[in-house]
């Protein structure tokens, strides 16, 4: 099986592309994922020699992880949910604290089957993006699809990012 990778061919080249531009500015890169499940940090550490841009990865499914792993208020919690730009935000600015990292990418959302409202439907991912320097952003998409096909698309969503970000 060696040489087999879970992701498709355009997953890759998107996370070799990130890795170069990082590697490029000379950027440490660090990942807190909730909805994707580690799928950003592992499409990232698929590329050989990513270790000399990649710091680290959180996966903080749950609030309480949120909460204990990446330094976010339990009351923006409370008062946003964990699906929010608020909380995306807050997810890769502790991931730049806690990693040490120049940059890092969040992504939190909701890929179903359940759990949606028509406030919050299921597809609705936040994806933050924030540097050391004090740059922070989010972007939101409705992605369609099964559970599989959201969570790939918050990936790639993540991965253009962070690409982005580096160029």
């Amino acid at each position: 099986m060696t040489g087999v990778s879970v992701f498709p061919p355009e997953t890759l080249a998107l996370a070799e592309q990130a890795i170069a531009g990082c590697r490029g500015r000379g950027w440490r890169l660090a990942t807190a994922e909730s909805c994707t499940g580690g799928l950003v940090a592992a499409a990232l550490t698929a590329i050989p020699a990513s270790s000399d841009v990649v710091e680290g990865g959180y996966l903080a499914y749950s609030n309480a992880a949120k909460i204990e792993l990446l330094g976010v208020p339990a009351d923006m919690i409370a008062e946003h949910g964990a699906v929010s730009p608020e909380v995306a935000a807050a997810m890769a600015a502790g991931a730049i604290v806690r990693a040490g990292a120049d940059v890092a990418v969040s992504v939190t959302g909701l890929a179903g089957p359940g759990g949606g409202t028509p406030h919050k439907p299921v597809g609705l991912v936040y994806v933050g993006i924030a540097s050391a320097g004090g740059d922070l952003r989010t972007e939101s998409r409705i992605f369609a699809g099964d559970r599989a096909a959201i969570r790939h698309a918050a990936l790639m969503l993540a991965l253009e990012l962070i690409y982005a970000a580096a160029a």
